[in-house]
């Protein structure tokens, strides 16, 4: 395999982690954010030499930017970029303030924008180069409670697979990494959950995140093994637009996506009578 560049954003647990590890021992360079200085020198125990530290607040694009600009020079050209910092907000719909829907379209959607962004001048110019993003199986399904979390990962979805067609001509790959539920923090201490207000969601809401409190640490996916597969797919000719990992997001996925499917099959002849007798299509 030939040794690669890459830069991971959120590299100090969870997916982001493994993803680096996983990239290290296949012998790659690997840049990766981090929140402290504390957490900069265990990043960089993993790989002296070729695991590199720093700082950065996804949500600063000027930040990001800037540090895209100095990996470049410092470092080398980067080869992958994989914008994975993001975070979970559970809560129903109702409940959730509006000041916390937007903090977490701040990290989880305009954070991975600006990382790829920052990198795809200078993939443009080389004319290859591999952007991803870390999405989840939320991205293409939903859950009750999670109205926020999925609205972002699904935009973020949207976002990715019209980048993939912009930027198939200069030789440069984009996948959505669709994680299901992995063996990491993200349910337990990550987590962000909002105050429960309205008794009336007791009943459906209560049960689901107890039992999210509950499996935290001892979910079905191996964050290793996901990180092998990520890996894996920037050493082939023709990577995946869509990543789905674990079993449990392609049981999830493949449920959400054939409901839509069946909802779309019945209403199709209500659909055609919306059009013009005569008309453009696209």
């Amino acid at each position: 395999m030939q040794r690669q560049n890459w830069l991971i954003t959120g590299v100090s647990t969870g997916l982001g982690r493994a993803f680096a590890q996983a990239a290290l021992s296949a012998g790659h360079t690997v840049v990766g954010s981090v929140r402290s200085e504390n957490d900069v020198r265990a990043f960089e125990e993993l790989g002296p030499g070729r695991a590199y530290g720093r700082i950065l607040d996804v949500t600063d694009g000027d930040a990001v930017s800037g540090t895209v600009a100095e990996v470049e020079r410092s470092v080398g050209p980067l080869d992958v970029v994989v914008a994975n910092a993001g975070y979970g907000l559970e809560g129903t719909f109702e409940e959730t303030p509006l000041s916390e829907v937007r903090r977490q379209f701040e990290v989880n959607v305009f954070g991975a924008m600006a990382t790829l962004q920052a990198a795809l001048p200078h993939m443009r110019a080389r004319r290859r180069g591999h952007l991803m993003a870390v999405t989840s199986m939320g991205g293409l399904m939903a859950v009750p409670g999670m109205s926020a979390y999925c609205g972002s990962k699904f935009a973020l979805e949207g976002i990715l697979e019209a980048l993939g067609k912009e930027v198939a001509q200069f030789g440069i790959h984009v996948t959505a990494i669709e994680p299901g539920s992995f063996r990491t923090d993200w349910a337990g201490r990550s987590m962000t959950r909002t105050a429960r207000t309205v008794d009336d969601y007791d009943e459906l809401f209560a049960p689901i995140r107890e039992a999210r409190q509950k499996a935290s640490g001892n979910q079905l996916g191996n964050p290793a093994r996901a990180g092998e597969a990520v890996v894996h797919i920037t050493s082939v000719d023709q990577p995946p637009a869509h990543l789905v990992l674990g079993s449990d997001a392609l049981r999830l996925v493949t449920a959400a996506r054939t409901a839509v499917d069946e909802d779309i099959r019945a209403w199709e002849a209500l659909s055609r009578t919306t059009d013009f007798t005569e008309g453009a299509q696209l």
